[in-house]
């Protein structure tokens, strides 16, 4: 059985009606549980959030979906 791990990533996304659903939808769907979430605008019709998830799972695989979105701009 896989261990619990956390990763720490930060996403840049566009500010669109029900982006931040779609982002944490993604993450539900690919057995991530937040630990941490801070979210904050920036310009451009912009925001940043700063994530701590932890899942069973490859992180690689989540990233690949998130990045999928048509909202999000950059996931480091």
């Amino acid at each position: 059985m896989s261990e619990l791990t956390n990763y720490q990533f930060t996403i840049k996304a566009y500010d669109q009606l029900g982006s931040l659903e779609r982002i944490l939808r993604v993450i539900r769907h690919r057995g991530g549980h937040l630990e941490k979430l801070q979210m904050q605008t920036a310009e451009h019709n912009t925001f940043v959030l700063n994530l701590v998830v932890t899942t069973k799972r490859s992180i690689t695989s989540l990233q690949n979906q998130l990045a999928k979105l048509v909202d999000v701009i950059t996931i480091e």
